[in-house]
């Protein structure tokens, strides 16, 4: 083993196991794990003699056994709505992308987990490369520190990164413990700083990791639904045959009255022809009756509407704007809060659905991943 690949990336480290680090293999008071953090996530800096306020002969034990490597930008390009794509080298010619995405009065950063997905949702561009591995936390949240370095000279309120969602590559539930250590370090004051509800985890629905998430983690969740049945959910998201929507609705109403009445959104992607009648529109609006009567609290659902985002070689098309408008109108007039998503960053291959990245040697992992996942494995195995 070299001494480079012997050092620690203390970006792979929380607050807490940071403080472990150096108490129990440094010797050193606790909270220096603080003034490293300050120094990584608020000031970007990496080397450790930049670092001022530490001692020499800590920065001297720093230097031989720890290192602070985000993942190196391949390319980064920029969207004419003001999209920024990053795509972020990993091992053996993998890449992932991340995506930051500026409205006005926010910036969200969309953040993958995997090098590639598993889960085969049909109408998604990642799915298309197939699974190669998890991301390890430094990668996770070195996408937020490339972001956030990038941003850093940004004076424009609309350039501020605010929000982080994982919604990039992969499910975030199949990653389960470097994913939660990502988030948590996002919303470490000694970290970025988030509010816990400004750090959202997208999933496509694993049941047994949205009550595991609930116990472990305060963030916000939001679900891949895109169709209001099984027989259409299973078509365009095959994990539905192994967590049906009763199932998934039922976890979801667990997490939102173990958050104190938190709502949860509901993520629809709208395809032409396939999802976006009137007639799912109405069934839409009763299985969200349904759930919010469950939990008997106002606004426990919101629906985000997403227009398909068109990549190589898809049998869906996006739904017209008109189709998309009564598709909403009946989800409103039903009582259910309805938002439509703009598309953003589609010039550049940002928009939702069309990372890809670069996914190599998949597909004997595929195949294992799919005979993990949908086999008879303990939801202990998935995680």
């Amino acid at each position: 083993m070299t001494e480079a690949a012997a050092r620690i990336n203390l970006l792979d480290l929380d607050r807490e196991g940071m403080e472990h680090f150096f108490a129990d293999n440094l010797g050193e008071k606790r909270f220096r794990a603080h003034q490293l953090m300050k120094w990584i996530y608020h000031q970007h800096v990496t080397d450790f003699g930049q670092m001022t306020d530490v001692g020499k002969a800590l920065r001297a034990k720093l230097e031989e056994r720890c290192e602070i490597v985000p993942p190196p930008v391949l390319f980064d390009k920029p969207s004419t709505d003001g999209t920024h794509k990053w795509l972020l080298g990993m091992d053996a010619g993998n890449a992932i992308e991340a995506v930051f995405i500026p409205d006005k009065g926010r910036g969200t950063l969309c953040v993958s987990s995997q090098v590639g997905c598993g889960l085969n949702c049909q109408f998604c561009s990642t799915a298309t490369q197939g699974f190669n591995r998890n991301l390890s936390t430094a990668e996770i949240i070195g996408q937020v520190w490339t972001a956030s370095k990038h941003l850093g000279n940004r004076t424009h309120h609309q350039r501020k990164l605010t929000n982080v969602v994982m919604m990039g590559m992969g499910e975030p539930l199949l990653n389960f413990d470097n994913v939660v250590r990502a988030m948590s370090l996002m919303r470490d004051d000694n970290g970025f700083g988030l509010a816990n509800k400004r750090v959202t985890l997208s999933t496509a629905g694993l049941v047994p990791m949205i009550d595991r998430l609930a116990e472990e983690s305060d963030v916000s969740l939001a679900v891949s639904l895109h169709a209001p049945n099984d027989d259409l959910r299973t078509e365009l998201v095959p994990l539905n045959k192994k967590f049906p929507i009763a199932e998934l609705m039922a976890a979801c109403a667990r997490y939102a009255l173990r958050k104190k009445r938190a709502s949860i959104t509901f993520e629809y992607t709208m395809m032409k022809g396939v999802n976006d009648t009137p007639e799912l529109a109405r069934e839409l609006v009763k299985l969200m009756r349904k759930f919010g009567n469950t939990v008997q609290f106002a606004d426990a659902a919101k629906v985000n509407l997403i227009p398909f985002n068109p990549f190589a070689g898809t049998r869906f098309e996006r739904s017209g704007e008109t189709e998309i408008r009564a598709f909403q109108k009946i989800l409103l007039d039903g009582g259910v809060l309805t938002m439509v998503r703009r598309t953003r960053g589609d010039d550049i291959d940002a928009a939702c659905g069309q990372l890809k990245g670069q996914v190599m040697d998949r597909t004997r992992r595929q195949a294992e991943f799919q005979r993990r996942l949908l086999g008879e494995a303990t939801s202990h195995a998935i995680a």
